[in-house]
């Protein structure tokens, strides 16, 4: 195995974390977003209005993008089972 190898199996593992991680993160920043624009509108400042929201659209989003996610994570993970010949050889 060549320190290439290794680096793009790494990019490629970095690309994939992203990619899942990405709607659950998007949908906390907008939440957040519009949970702040709330409180600074209304000058409410309680800690668990900007949290509990936060965790129900990401669970949402979870259910929505779950099987996606898991596609991607599976997808990536049998690719990297079956190059393992190729890069032991």
């Amino acid at each position: 195995m060549t320190p290439t190898t290794v680096i793009d199996l790494g990019r490629q593992a970095v690309e994939v974390a992203l990619m899942v991680a990405g709607p659950l993160f998007a949908a906390a920043l907008v939440t957040g977003l519009v949970i702040s624009i709330f409180q600074a509108a209304t000058q409410i400042n309680e800690m668990t209005l900007s949290f509990v929201p936060k965790v129900v659209v990401m669970f949402i989003t979870m259910v929505i993008a779950g099987p996606w996610m898991l596609t991607t994570i599976t997808d990536f993970m049998r690719r990297l089972f079956e190059s393992i010949p190729y890069m032991i050889g």
